[in-house]
Parts: structure tokens; sequence; C-alpha cells
């Protein structure tokens, strides 16, 4: 697949697709939580192989 598109359904946004200036649209710190969050699986499992 190369792409998709829609033209009434989309909740891309160009304004806010961009990690640089977005007007504060994201928080650059909340990807730190999720990373966490996320990688409580592969510490709980680590733990479990030891």
């Amino acid at each position: 697949m190369v792409g998709r598109e829609s033209a009434t359904d989309s909740l891309f946004d160009e304004a806010i697709a961009t990690f640089e200036d977005d007007e504060g649209a994201y928080n650059q710190q909340d990807a730190e939580g999720f990373i966490k969050l996320n990688a409580l699986r592969m510490r709980i499992a680590a733990k479990r192989l030891k």
C-alpha cells in the first residue's frame, strides 16, 4: 500500500502533523509517560525470565 485518502472522514490535520512547532497541540513530555507505560509489559516479562 502506498497511501490512503479520505475526503470527508479524515482525522489528519496538517497543522499538527509535526514534531516541530505545532502551536501547543502536542506536548513532547507526554511521550515519556507513554514509553514507560508501553515498556511495562517488557519489564515484567524480563523479571519472569530471570
